[in-house]
């Protein structure tokens, strides 16, 4: 498997959840040498070969942000496709005609791609986007394999619920988010399960 050093993954998220990041860094600290190593080998970080030559996620962000905070060097990687004779502005139409980058901030807005950050690891914190992860978890909606699914989600937290301004408040948005996620407002939204919990 082909290993890659995360200083060398770019980015193709303007935003993460600091709180997702978190959390996974802590269940990576509490494994041995061992169930580590596992860990990282079951969790290959999927790329596209850019302008460059350089190697951009598409997905997995959470996942190298984590294990370069505990500081893991290096991670297995997959390489989806390889767009390096695009030029950079063709480069980035194409990614994002494939639903493979995200240029937006923590606001929902869109940003250039030049402002996309280069490190996955230095993507803003987004509190909508813990509130997808979190929301998802408790069983708001389904996990899919639809791209961005979850920058979906959070940005239609975001147009509903006032952010969170402390963690109690956090805390209490979760709830929030489950119960709209299975609203009729939702409908539409990948992984949605609200008219299957009123049938069941």
């Amino acid at each position: 498997m082909q290993m890659l050093e995360i200083d060398a993954l770019r980015s193709t998220q303007g935003t993460h959840g600091r709180r997702e990041v978190l959390k996974k860094a802590d269940a990576y600290r509490a494994l041995d040498a061992d169930a580590l190593r596992d860990a990282i080998a079951q969790k290959p970080v999927p790329v596209v070969q850019g302008y460059g030559g350089e190697y951009f996620a598409i997905d997995h962000h959470h996942v190298a942000a984590a294990l370069h905070l505990v500081g893991v060097k290096t991670v297995p990687i997959v390489i989806v496709d390889d767009l390096s004779a695009l030029s950079e502005g063709d480069f980035w139409l194409s990614m994002e005609n494939r639903h493979w980058v995200s240029p937006f901030d923590a606001r929902g807005e869109r940003i250039a791609f030049q402002q996309m950050p280069k490190h996955v690891w230095e993507s803003e914190e987004d509190d909508f986007r813990d509130l997808a992860a979190d929301a998802r978890d408790a069983g708001g909606y389904a996990k899919t394999d639809v791209p961005l699914a979850d920058f979906r989600w959070a940005d239609f937290f975001r147009r509903y619920l006032p952010a969170p301004f402390s963690e109690p408040e956090y805390g209490a948005r979760i709830a929030q988010a489950v119960a709209l996620a299975q609203a009729d407002l939702a409908v539409g939204l990948p992984g949605y399960l609200g008219e299957s919990r009123k049938r069941s």
